[in-house]
């Protein structure tokens, strides 16, 4: 658990040297005390640009935070950046050098931390070393960066119960006996179904068989997960987007397929706004005596397991806490992050080179979260004129438009890949340009750093990649937040379309991906040799 000094745990005095001035903010200590109480460590992470202006003394600095250490009880680290904005560190926020250290520091990783933080900074330098973020706004705080946070909170103690209500969900006891077949469904798209690839991990723990019902939008990505025995592939009219009619053969067809699994019981993954009641009744015909989902509708006898989710939760976290409520927790030594199958990457298409390249894929099922066509051309020019190599994907269907990207200097790869190869392209790459679509998640999959170019249309903290570092880029206020629409209300994509290309360069450095570098995944900043114990968050001298 990290947390920014100034503004977040005590009031904002700018470029405060004087002990006597350090004001906790309220509920301060209760709620730091309700986290030591749960067993997590806690670290500060704080940028002090007034040590590189001379406003206050390293001496100062020290007796200011032991007054906080007094006031709110011990941190296991402190990581200060003391230089100005204008020194070039990689520690100072938004670089997310002072999140890596806090949690090598922790004895941990970056994907299993929080950063608590008032401003946008905090979010950024805790997405771009793979963290989650919860801003507490102030005051001071823009209204810009409320709208880009994944998660926004009241106050301290607020975020305080988010997180502790977050891990309650996902955890639970582990099973007294080991379950015999269970049948996992998620129906929808390839991204719909990577998302849900831990909650069927922790089912796949406890069972002796899982069987995976999916659509056939699904198939590729259901084949590429751990934990799944064997892939059922039927449509369903209640989940699908483009849904054909009901058809009542094809039901009694689907309730005779679901009995020759053979089930012990069933848990059924669901999207917030998708019911698992209609599918519950064809379980109960086909004979499955036991069934878990999450439905906020009544019931009546369809479900054995009626579990809740709060709105904003990650989609990973919420397929784990189902999970956790049917019986199954994720087993101890598994990390709850998106992963794949080795064994089902095919070799990468000749002719890529060495790892490192930037993979830009510009289409999506979805119009409104595809990147324009316009600006990922700009962006292809502009990263190659930077020295990146630039990987331009896309699907059958997109050829045209791929060609039209690459032509600005990338290699189109259009219409080559299934999503297998695909993944394995992603593999190499020292990073992945996309919109909210399925590649996002392969590339969280496989620990590949993102650019997001994430419109607004559904929630980031509940979509976006999941732990893995990411950058996010667009307008998140604009008119189309929240509506969940599948067609840009308001012409001219407005919220991708402004995005300027050299941002994308400026995330890309802010990863850590070198221009024509085999730097492989996952890079790790490293911390300035002038700074070795130190790097950034906001607050006080920011």
């Amino acid at each position: 658990m990290l947390l920014d000094r100034d503004g977040t745990l005590v009031e904002d005095v700018p470029y405060n040297g004087d002990p006597e001035k350090v004001r906790p903010v309220p509920g301060a200590r209760e709620a730091l005390d309700r986290l030591r109480a749960a067993g997590l460590r806690l670290g500060v992470v704080t940028n002090q640009s007034g040590l590189a202006r001379g406003l206050f003394t390293a001496e100062e600095l020290r007796r200011v935070n032991a007054r906080v250490e007094e006031l709110l009880g011990p941190f296991d680290t402190w990581q200060i950046c003391p230089h100005g904005e204008r020194d070039g560190c990689v520690c100072r926020k938004p670089a997310p050098g002072l999140v890596h250290v806090a949690a090598h520091a922790l004895g941990t990783t970056p994907s299993r931390c929080v950063l608590v933080g008032d401003i946008g900074a905090d979010m950024t330098a805790a997405g771009a070393a793979g963290a989650a973020g919860i801003l507490v706004p102030t005051p001071a705080t823009r209204s810009a960066e409320v709208s880009l946070a994944p998660t926004v909170v009241n106050d301290l103690p607020g975020a305080v119960t988010e997180i502790l209500r977050r891990i309650g969900l996902v955890c639970g006891a582990p099973p007294a006996v080991r379950h015999g077949r269970v049948l996992v469904v998620r129906s929808d798209a390839a991204g719909d179904v990577l998302v849900t690839g831990p909650g069927i991990r922790a089912v796949a723990a406890g069972a002796q068989r899982v069987v995976l019902l999916c659509g056939p939008r699904g198939r590729a990505a259901a084949d590429l997960l751990p934990g799944v025995d064997e892939v059922v592939e039927w449509p369903l009219p209640w989940i699908d987007g483009t849904p054909a009619p009901v058809d009542p053969h094809d039901m009694r067809r689907l309730t005779d397929r679901l009995a020759e699994v053979g089930a012990d019981e069933a848990v059924i993954f669901t999207s917030f706004h998708q019911s698992p009641l209609p599918l519950a009744l064809l379980l109960r015909m086909a004979g499955v005596h036991r069934i878990s989902a999450i439905s906020d509708d009544y019931p009546g006898s369809l479900l054995d397991v009626r579990h809740r989710v709060p709105a904003g939760v990650p989609e990973p976290e919420r397929a784990l806490s189902l999970a956790a409520a049917a019986g199954f927790p994720l087993p101890a030594g598994d990390e709850p992050g998106l992963r794949l199958r080795a064994d089902a990457l095919p070799p990468p298409p000749a002719g890529l080179g060495e790892p490192g390249y930037v993979v830009l894929h510009p289409g999506s099922s979805v119009e409104t979260r595809a990147c324009p066509p316009e600006l990922a051309t700009r962006i292809v020019r502009v990263l190659s004129a930077a020295g990146y190599r630039v990987v331009v994907t896309g699907g059958p269907d997109e050829q045209e438009l791929t060609a039209r990207v690459a032509g600005a200097g990338g290699l189109d790869l259009g219409g080559r890949t299934g999503l297998g190869e695909l993944a394995a392209i992603i593999a190499r790459a020292g990073a992945l340009v996309v919109g909210n679509t399925g590649p996002a998640h392969l590339a969280a999959a496989l620990a590949v750093p993102v650019i997001s170019l994430f419109a607004p249309t559904v929630p980031f903290g509940q979509w976006g990649p999941y732990r893995v570092p990411t950058v996010r880029l667009g307008d998140a206020g604009a008119a189309c937040r929240d509506s969940r629409a599948t067609r840009c209300p308001v012409p001219g994509h407005p919220c991708l379309s402004a995005v300027e290309p050299g941002r994308v360069l400026e995330a890309l450095r802010l990863l850590g991906v070198p221009a024509d570098s085999p730097v492989g995944a996952g890079t790790v900043v490293a911390v300035p040799p002038r700074a070795p114990a130190v790097t950034s968050t906001g607050g006080g001298g920011r």
